[in-house]
């Protein structure tokens, strides 16, 4: 019943986050079991008349949108996203995140950095008042990877390689994923920082700084948490 009642959540948060997107705009489309939920309710629209373009942030999420009709572009043409809708695997009161749970990180992280909006969509066991219960993964590259799990070993970060087959784990990227332990780590933005400083690591799942609104489903119920702090312009 509870993984029932959960799904339910991520179907509602999703649903609600579709009604943000209008005519000619461009969509960032998340990965992960909430954003399916939104992607299925974006074809729809589309397929009832809504005109939009979506950048996937994953081959998972390329080749559904493509099945239920929904166009693509890629970034390089997309520029700046008007939205990115995505889910995550922890947020915390100061709209921080853990993500890459699905392996999709850092083309997540790309897209929410290129967004004018950044929504993040989840049910209402993502809600957390300090993160690190879930392992926060870090995309590393496969040549530094053995050495990186030393370091961050020696850092009491617990680290452990994904697996899938009894297989290293790779990225779209074609990068592996250690996820570590932080549930013990006070500053994470200082970690952050830290972690990315090493030669090996390609990205975090930290984000930080990049979510404006969150859409929660808690049972029947949509709630909407909005961020009014001032974030830090995109580049683009």
């Amino acid at each position: 019943m509870k993984s029932a009642s959960m799904e339910h959540e991520k179907k509602i948060a999703a649903i609600a986050s579709v009604s943000l997107v209008k005519n000619g705009m461009i969509v960032g489309l998340g990965s992960g079991s909430t954003a399916i939920h939104m992607i299925r309710k974006l074809g729809e629209e589309v397929e009832k008349g809504l005109s939009m373009k979506g950048v996937p942030s994953s081959e998972k999420t390329a080749q559904l949108a493509q099945d239920l009709g929904i166009p693509l572009i890629p970034l390089e043409k997309a520029g700046r996203l008007d939205i990115n809708i995505d889910g995550a695997d922890e947020f915390d009161p100061q709209f921080r995140l853990i993500k890459g749970g699905g392996g999709a990180l850092l083309r997540e992280k790309i897209l929410a950095y290129n967004a004018k909006l950044n929504v993040i969509i989840t049910d209402s066991e993502k809600k957390v008042k300090t993160l690190g219960k879930f392992k926060l993964p870090l995309e590393t590259i496969p040549f530094a990877t053995p050495t990186l799990h030393a370091e961050l070993n020696e850092m009491g970060l617990k680290p452990v390689l994904r697996e899938l087959d009894g297989k290293p784990y790779r990225t779209d990227e074609n990068n592996c994923i250690l996820d570590v332990d932080i549930l013990e780590v006070r500053d994470v933005n200082e970690l952050n920082r830290t972690l990315i400083e090493i030669p090996g690591v390609v990205e975090t799942g930290l984000f930080l700084k990049t979510t404006d609104l969150i859409i929660m489903g808690q049972g029947n119920e949509i709630l909407f948490f909005r961020n009014d702090r001032e974030r830090e312009p995109s580049s683009t």
